[in-house]
């Protein structure tokens, strides 16, 4: 889990570093206003969808986890009540 953590938030900091670049690249390009607030507004966008995407990721994998560990759960709980019932 803590590999997966790292993952995360490694990137994390390179799509951010992406879409600061992505900006300062539309800024510094010359054009007219409104077709740089539009080219900012569908980077924007896409940025938004990709995280979401990596956020959705991110809770399957959690999920992923959380269902393994309460399945491993089950099966040492399982495991000391076939003891305990075989001693009796």
């Amino acid at each position: 889990m803590e590999n997966s953590n790292n993952t995360g938030k490694m990137l994390g900091v390179m799509l951010l570093g992406g879409a600061i670049g992505a900006t300062l690249g539309i800024l510094f390009a010359p054009a007219k206003g409104s077709d740089t607030r539009r080219k900012i507004g569908r980077k924007g966008s896409d940025l938004s969808d990709e995280l979401q995407d990596k956020f959705e990721t991110f809770m399957d994998d959690v999920k992923s986890e959380i269902d393994m560990v309460k399945n491993k759960a089950t099966e040492l709980i399982n495991g000391e009540v076939n003891k305990l019932d075989s001693k009796k």
